[in-house]
């Protein structure tokens, strides 16, 4: 058997001499060169993921996220900081780029052969020995999913030297599914597009404070919690509106809101080739054992899916659609488990219906897209969101009602510790857009974008409301505006706008 090729000799660990190349460019403070300009504009998620890093439970951080939202950056700021803010020696940061790194291939143990190379060849010292002088080293690895059996060694890692780690990923699946082997070593912190207040803060248009503060996740309960918050609305009502207009124009990838100066159809281009074909032909490209996935399949796929965005298409739909647009014939168990790969790369959500003790779970997932720009550069098809525009294109107002849905599952998905499903037509049970269960309470939730709201709009609520069963103790109904009454007390209406203004 031919010997790894990272090893531990009398001078010290050596790699390939690419990667150790590799390593030294991408890590220039070592050398004391700077780093590449940053934008200025930091993600909300930045105090966050520093204090975690600096001082968390747990040893190991992860942040992920799709494709293009700013994880690598985020990186780099913290960095940035770490280097000219807190005065920390260079020597104590280590960045790996998994998805740009050299070839590892005859490398055992990458992620460890990498520590112990650095150990030797940077640091200067193991690193129990900088950590018992209080001054531990951060190791930054971005996309590390990439390597098959990240997580135990990540756990070796942790397990046996004191160092503070911050993970990124794009998938899902991949990250979560390390989650078990690193059972008390791992916080997870997820970041989206931009929220609307850092649209708000980028363009200028004035601050919007978060309304929903870390761990008050129970007050999502109380039926005061959103009627605050549809009032908290209301008082930034001029600077939420600038920054909803903003977002309805070119959604919430950061390249698409940091450059206004350049036509929508650049940027689309820029999103199917950074995000969407990205994700299709390099993250899904090999499945299990290396068998190549169908790209013509995953592309139609989520052309799809871009089109139902916020309904719960069937399988005769999909099936047929496919097999029309491919000329193929294409099973129902083999879109399922695509969905479930697109789902993985956190660019769709899939909103399961909801699971009851009492009724066995039916219905297909709801779609939700990550941001419905990808939707407008895919299909080359801009729907507005806002008011004004929707009243100059009335034709398009059912459209913007799928795509509001789609918006409210993704953001609302993206609670830590939310749970959300949606409710299928049961017999005599009408159809409510998504289900909200925080503890034993569940909170029925409605989206009719429109200005005007009629008492059918209300019947799916209003019966999920007179089911005692389903424990739920008020209802709430998502809309265009916020002139909207609704007469029923059990039910707060809010447009959507102000929903966005939730974290």
């Amino acid at each position: 058997m031919a010997r790894a090729v990272s090893e531990t000799t009398l001078f010290g660990v050596r790699l390939p001499a690419a990667v150790e190349r590799f390593l030294v460019d991408t890590n220039p403070w070592w050398r004391g060169k700077p780093m590449r300009p940053l934008p200025p504009f930091r993600r909300w998620l930045f105090l966050p993921a520093l204090q975690r890093l600096k001082e968390g439970l747990a040893p190991v951080t992860v942040l992920r996220g799709p494709r293009q939202v700013g994880k690598t950056t985020l990186q780099e700021h913290l960095i940035e900081h770490l280097l000219e803010r807190e005065g920390i020696e260079p020597q104590r940061i280590l960045r790996v780029q998994f998805d740009e790194i050299p070839s590892l291939k005859g490398v055992a143990d990458p992620i460890l052969s990498i520590a112990r190379w650095y150990e030797d060849q940077i640091l200067g010292g193991t690193f129990n020995e900088w950590a018992r002088r209080g001054q531990p080293a951060f190791l930054f690895f971005d996309e590390v999913q990439n390597l098959t059996d990240w997580a135990p060694q990540i756990k070796a890692l942790v397990d046996h030297h004191a160092v503070r780690v911050l993970l990124t990923g794009s998938s899902a699946l991949r990250i979560e599914g390390g989650r078990d082997s690193l059972a008390g070593r791992i916080s997870t912190l997820e970041m989206g597009p931009f929220l609307l207040r850092e649209i708000a803060a980028m363009q200028g248009f004035g601050e919007l404070p978060s309304f929903l503060q870390t761990n008050e996740l129970q007050d999502l309960k109380e039926k005061a919690f959103w009627e605050e918050l549809r009032e908290w609305g209301l008082r930034h009502r001029k600077v939420r509106d600038r920054a909803f207009s903003a977002f309805s124009e070119r959604g919430g990838y950061p390249v698409a809101q940091a450059r206004t100066d350049r036509p929508w159809e650049e940027i689309a281009d820029q999103l199917n080739e950074t995000v969407v074909r990205r994700v299709i032909q390099h993250d899904l490209r090999l499945g299990e054992r290396g068998r190549r996935r169908d790209q013509a399949l995953l592309e139609a796929l989520f052309r799809l899916c871009c089109r139902y965005a916020g309904q719960a298409p069937g399988r005769p739909l999909f099936v047929h659609e496919l097999q029309a647009a491919l000329a193929a014939n294409v099973g129902w168990q083999r879109v399922l488990a695509y969905l479930r790969f697109l789902h993985d790369t956190l660019l769709i959500r899939l909103v399961d219906p909801l699971e009851l003790r009492i009724k066995r779970r039916k219905g297909n997932p709801k779609i939700c897209l990550c941001d419905h720009s990808l939707r407008a550069s895919w299909l080359q098809e801009v729907v507005p969101l806002t008011p004004d525009q929707l009243e100059r294109h009335p034709h398009l107002t059912d459209l913007a009602g799928h795509l509001a849905e789609s918006i409210v599952g993704y953001f609302l998905g993206s609670i830590p510790g939310l749970d959300v499903a949606w409710f299928p037509e049961r017999g005599a049970e009408p159809e409510v857009d998504f289900v909200l269960t925080v503890g034993e309470h569940r909170i029925p939730l409605e989206v009719k974008y429109r200005r005007r709201i009629l008492f059918r709009d209300t019947v799916g609520l209003r019966a999920f409301l007179e089911k005692t069963v389903y424990n739920a103790p008020f209802g709430i109904l998502v809309t265009l505006t916020d002139e909207v009454d609704v007469p029923d007390p059990r039910i707060v209406s809010l447009s959507l706008a102000s929903l966005l203004l939730l974290k």
